[in-house]
């Protein structure tokens, strides 16, 4: 059974590590974050929840604005193959969390050390980053450090590393419908 937000923050308290969460309505996006957030210091987080074709799967975790180059992003992470993204079911399989709450908080329910943690150096230079508590109803502060001292507890040690961005010319893939 996944760890609900109580038991995470719980489970913070018992490793010494303080936070502040601040309860706000369901939020689904970054464009939702920005709007309803008011000023809550701190890097802001998107969590990309990316396999490969051989089954390897990554938590890539940078600032609410990075705009990733997912068709290099194997290279760094020494993936088997170009990343896709995790289906709904895995992600809830892996790391107890809906779409709309993937959070770099998410590992604390990998009990078998299924993911890949990658941390971008960018979101790491922020003396505290902001996610939410495995639910979009709250975002929660931590020190940096904190936080990777809270994932290496869950067993996962963290990769940060500056993670790829696509060029400004570089638009997303659209199609016609």
């Amino acid at each position: 059974m996944p760890l609900s937000r109580d038991d995470l923050l719980a489970r913070l308290a018992e490793l010494g590590i303080p936070t502040t969460t601040v309860e706000h309505p369901p939020l689904f996006t970054v464009e939702d974050s920005q709007a309803l957030r008011g000023d809550i210091a701190g890097g802001h987080t998107k969590n990309l929840f990316l396999k490969d074709k051989k089954g390897n799967l990554f938590l890539v975790v940078v600032e609410e604005e990075a705009r990733v180059d997912l068709k290099n992003l194997h290279v760094p992470l020494g993936a088997a193959s170009k990343l896709s993204f995790g289906s709904a079911e895995l992600l809830e399989e892996v790391l107890g969390v809906k779409p709309g709450a993937v959070t770099a908080f998410g590992p604390v329910n990998d009990v078998e050390g299924r993911v890949t943690v990658v941390l971008d150096a960018e979101l790491m230079a922020h003396e505290t980053v902001n996610c939410h508590p495995l639910v979009n109803t709250a975002t929660t502060t931590i020190a940096s450090a904190d936080l990777i001292r809270f994932l290496r507890a869950t067993g996962h040690e963290p990769r940060v590393l500056a993670v790829p961005r696509r060029s400004e010319a570089e638009q997303p893939a659209t199609t016609e419908g």
